[in-house]
C-alpha cells in the first residue's frame, strides 16, 4: 500500500500518549497536526527527531501547529524515553496495539520490519493530508522543511 497523499482526508485515530492519556486526531480540527513517524524509541536518529519536536514547540504554537511524534512502541516505553530525552510538551503516541494500525492506514507500516517508516505527514486544519514526505530510515528530517510547509 503506497503512502497517503496530499488532498486524501487523514484517517482519524485515537491512540495513548508517553502519560497514557488518549490522543484523537479530530481533537485538533483548526489547527494543522505534524505526524512525525518515527521506527523506533531509543535509537538515535529516532531521539533526535523527536527532540527536535520538542526544541521547536513553539514554532509550530506560532504557526497555528501541533506536533505528535508516533511509533509502535508501547506507551510505557515511549514514558521512559520521553522522561529521558527531557520531552514534556510534544506528545509521543504509541501505535502499538493493534501493531502498526495507524502506521498502516497512512501506508507507512513497514511489514517486513514490523514498524513504521520515517515519514512526516501534515493535516491541515479541516482534516486533509497537505504535506507527505518519506525518509531514508537512517536520515534525520529537516525540521527547516517542516517548518517552511507549515507556513513558516
Amino acid at each position: 500500500m503506497p503512502a497517503i497523499e496530499k488532498n486524501e482526508n487523514a484517517p482519524d485515530f485515537t491512540l495513548k500518549n508517553h502519560d497514557g492519556s488518549d490522543v484523537r486526531l479530530s481533537g485538533f480540527r483548526g489547527k494543522k497536526v505534524l505526524l512525525s513517524f518515527h521506527p523506533l524509541a531509543w535509537t538515535k536518529v529516532c531521539a533526535q527527531q523527536m527532540k527536535d519536536l520538542e526544541a521547536n514547540h513553539k514554532r509550530f504554537g506560532a504557526l497555528n501547529a501541533v506536533a505528535l511524534g508516533l511509533s509502535v512502541d508501547p506507551s510505557p516505553s515511549k514514558h521512559a524515553w520521553a522522561k529521558d530525552l527531557g520531552i514534556s510538551k510534544t506528545p509521543l503516541l504509541s501505535d502499538f496495539w493493534p501493531h502498526g494500525l495507524v502506521a498502516k492506514q497512512y501506508g507507512i507500516f513497514r511489514e517486513k520490519e514490523g514498524f513504521s517508516e520515517r515519514a512526516n505527514i501534515i493535516v491541515d486544519e479541516s482534516g486533509k493530508v497537505c504535506f507527505v514526505k518519506v525518509y531514508p530510515i537512517a536520515e534525520l528530517p529537516d525540521i527547516e522543511e517542516i517548518i517552511q510547509a507549515l507556513g513558516g
